[in-house]
């Protein structure tokens, strides 16, 4: 067991670890998805391995172990990317308005793009398209592809529309910056709402472990029932994987409720 429990932690640390101080960014988004893409063949090889290690009630605790260590590390991606996703938000809407205020101050658009990127170092294609003459829009739009930075595809929409028209470009992202400042405004609102609802739902799946110690306080045996007994291994393997399908499902709807107001 020993052996199986630094397999699992190991395994835990590897796929929690793209996005822990993760800048936002195409470098680590893209690394990022190539871990993601890794684990794919890394758990069911692991799984595989577990019956030529351990057998009977030890394999069953096991599987229960790895699936918990799994849904664990699942839940705090999760959670870290849609802070990093958070952040990219708030980072377009200072973009939008630092240029605004760069190009009514007077500014060429590429010197305003360029004092930009000190906010965002991210923003370098963007400028070395601009600073080349290359497709801005289309950089603009690559860029946006990343969780987060949806906004910038309004931008891209701004440039080319003054590129091709004439018009002055402050104007069109003063615009876009008022309705991205609108729109994050409203999300905030939308995931303080949300907030409750997913402190319920973590609330509700932690309940059962009180139950099992107040059972443990008056005399009960839980835990030999559930850790040594073929049925109660059963009934502790779909208890742990209902209590995370239902927090998973829970940040699902949080994370398109938030994602359609995007």
């Amino acid at each position: 067991m020993t052996l199986v429990a630094v397999v699992l932690a190991t395994a835990a640390a590897w796929l929690a670890g793209p996005f822990a101080g993760s800048p936002p960014g195409f470098e680590r988004a893209a690394g990022s998805r190539g871990r993601v893409r890794r684990s794919t063949w890394l758990i069911p090889l692991g799984a595989l391995c577990l019956p030529l290690l351990l057998s009977g009630r030890r394999l069953g605790l096991a599987v229960v172990a790895a699936g918990t260590a799994y849904a664990v590390v699942l839940l705090v991606r999760r959670g870290r990317a849609a802070k990093a996703a958070d952040v990219r938000r708030a980072l377009v809407v200072e973009i939008c308005e630092a240029l605004v205020g760069e190009l009514r101050a007077g500014q060429p658009f590429v010197s305003a793009l360029d004092r930009c990127r000190d906010l965002w170092p991210a923003l370098d294609p963007i400028v070395a398209a601009a600073r080349l003459g290359a497709d801005v829009p289309a950089a603009l739009r690559r860029l946006a592809e990343v969780p987060g930075a949806e906004g910038l595809t309004e931008v891209a929409a701004a440039w080319q529309v003054s590129h091709d028209t004439g018009s002055g470009l402050a104007s069109a992202l003063g615009r876009v910056a008022a309705s991205a400042r609108a729109r994050q405004r409203t999300q905030e609102l939308v995931r303080g709402e949300l907030a409750s609802a997913q402190a319920t739902a973590r609330l509700v799946a932690g309940l059962p472990l009180v139950s099992l110690a107040m059972s443990t306080g008056i005399g009960g045996h839980p835990w030999h029932f559930l850790l040594a007994t073929a049925p109660g291994l059963v009934c502790l393997g779909l208890g742990v994987g209902f209590a995370f399908a239902g927090l998973l499902w829970i940040d699902h709807i949080a994370t398109g409720v938030v994602r359609a107001g995007a």
